[in-house]
């Protein structure tokens, strides 16, 4: 049966699972090429043909430590990005050592960009750049919702808050379920509590 992606409305949600990985491959491929290229001539030698011994030991003692401690930065960082969207504006928060915060209303995004680069395409996740009307003269996003694992859905609500139209069934799930578009989540609670009471009623019939 195929997963109905269901985006959250007045809740944190987090990136995707897959996220974590990626950032760890991406993060450790990174150490390595720096690694590689500012130590590298350490194992082929000096002029004179001799290797210096505690060096090189150093040098790689060192890199696992650094890869060890990347690793737990991955960890604590992954956990700390949250997301939240309302029916005025999007939250975010993410950082390990220095925690940030930001706030985007709707009525600021110019365009929202989804980006997926290859190795991004293995891992089946994708990041989405969210252009403001402040952020667009330079070229900068003002934010990046990074590791989404389905990001066509979560760009089609947030158009829809841009364009003052905001699809209830697009943000619940509830067009899967055949209720109207039109219903808020009160209507929602209403109707389910209504049809808990004809259940009862029935029961006790039986």
């Amino acid at each position: 049966m195929q997963q109905i992606y269901m985006i959250p409305l007045e809740e944190e949600f987090k990136p995707s699972s897959h996220y974590r990985p990626y950032l760890a491959i991406t993060t450790i491929i990174s150490i390595v090429l720096v690694w590689a290229f500012s130590t590298g001539w350490m194992y082929f030698g000096n002029e004179d043909g001799s290797l210096p011994s505690v060096l090189p030991l150093f040098v790689s003692v060192l890199l696992v430590v650094v890869l060890a401690f990347s690793l737990l930065w991955v960890a604590l960082y992954n956990e700390s990005i949250t997301y939240h969207l309302n029916k005025t504006e999007m939250t975010w928060k993410r950082g390990v050592w220095f925690r940030r915060t930001g706030i985007v209303p709707y009525n600021r995004i110019t365009n929202v960009d989804i980006v997926q680069g290859p190795l991004m395409r293995l891992f089946h996740i994708s990041n989405l750049k969210i252009q403001t009307a402040g952020a667009s003269a330079d070229g900068n996003p003002e934010i990046s919702l990074v590791g989404i694992r389905e990001p066509e859905p979560l760009r089609a609500v947030i158009m829809d808050f841009v364009r003052g139209h905001p699809s209830v069934a697009a943000a619940t799930g509830a067009e899967y379920a055949g209720i109207p578009p039109n219903y808020t989540n009160q209507d929602l609670a209403a109707l389910l509590k209504e049809v808990s009471a004809i259940r009862k009623i029935l029961e006790s019939k039986q």
